[in-house]
């Protein structure tokens, strides 16, 4: 009974400049009822997010980090629990939407950017899953849905086929694809969801809009909406267990594939 009457928390990580896909999920869940712990690098996004909802008449904690080590992401897991600690609360969600991108022909690949791609697309997706996977174990079933939990992870157009100027890139992005997968095939048994989400195209945000031409930002056939992308990850936390979906994939309608 205790589970059924405590309030459902989101975790989001990765919020950019905070108008995209983090910052937009966690607004839409806020509005939903959920309260929403708040991860990025750097106070003054996680906060202004987090006053933006809070301003709107929902729950939000932030928990900026200094960096995406395990350490740190370690580290705001134990506030998050604090902050929201059971009976009262309990962690049915969490997006993995950090990512760090390099777009550089390979013989300009330096070692640090491969270290930097596989360090946030990978690493640190392990240690936030471990978070994750922790706090869904020590739930109870939620009867509306059959789960413990949903994880979920922002994937990109390289998680499944890299390009010209994307091998840094995409191997981490593949990397957290097939961590994703193994996850799934893993945890499922034990009543957690867990699904990876192809991003197949530009999403509409304040830096995406400095860089392309007024036509791209109002023809909603051309880009990613980032509310449309965090509407579909409110629809994988609430299927039920008889029909799980591991792998969406997001584009706009014109988008060319």
């Amino acid at each position: 009974m205790a589970s059924q009457a405590a309030k459902r928390v989101l975790v989001v990580a990765g919020l950019g400049n905070g108008t995209g896909t983090g910052a937009a999920t966690a607004h839409l869940f806020a509005k939903k009822g959920y309260s929403v712990a708040l991860i990025a690098r750097g106070a003054a996004t996680v906060d202004k997010v987090a006053e933006e909802i809070n301003s709107a008449g929902g729950h939000a904690a932030s928990f900026a980090v200094p960096s995406y080590s395990h350490d740190d992401l370690t580290a705001a897991w134990t506030a998050i629990h604090a902050k929201f600690p059971k009976p009262e609360y309990i962690i049915r969600a969490a997006v993995f939407n950090v990512s760090h991108g390099v777009w550089k022909p390979f013989l300009d690949v330096t070692p640090q950017d491969v270290q930097d791609c596989l360090q946030t697309s990978v690493a640190a997706a392990f240690s936030f899953s471990r978070g994750a996977i922790l706090a869904f174990k020590e739930n109870d079933i939620e009867p509306t849905n059959g789960k413990r939990g949903a994880l979920i992870f922002t994937g990109a157009t390289a998680s499944l086929r890299g390009n010209v100027i994307t091998s840094a890139f995409a191997a981490g992005k593949f990397g957290t694809r097939a961590l994703s997968q193994s996850l799934a095939k893993e945890f499922s048994k034990e009543n957690i969801h867990v699904a990876h989400s192809i991003i197949d195209g530009a999403i509409l945000t304040e830096r995406s809009k400095s860089m392309r031409p007024v036509e791209w930002q109002q023809d909603n056939d051309l880009r990613l909406n980032p509310e449309s992308i965090a509407a579909s990850y409110l629809y994988l936390v609430n299927q039920d267990r008889s029909a799980w979906t591991w792998e969406l994939d997001l584009r706009p309608a014109h988008e060319k594939w």
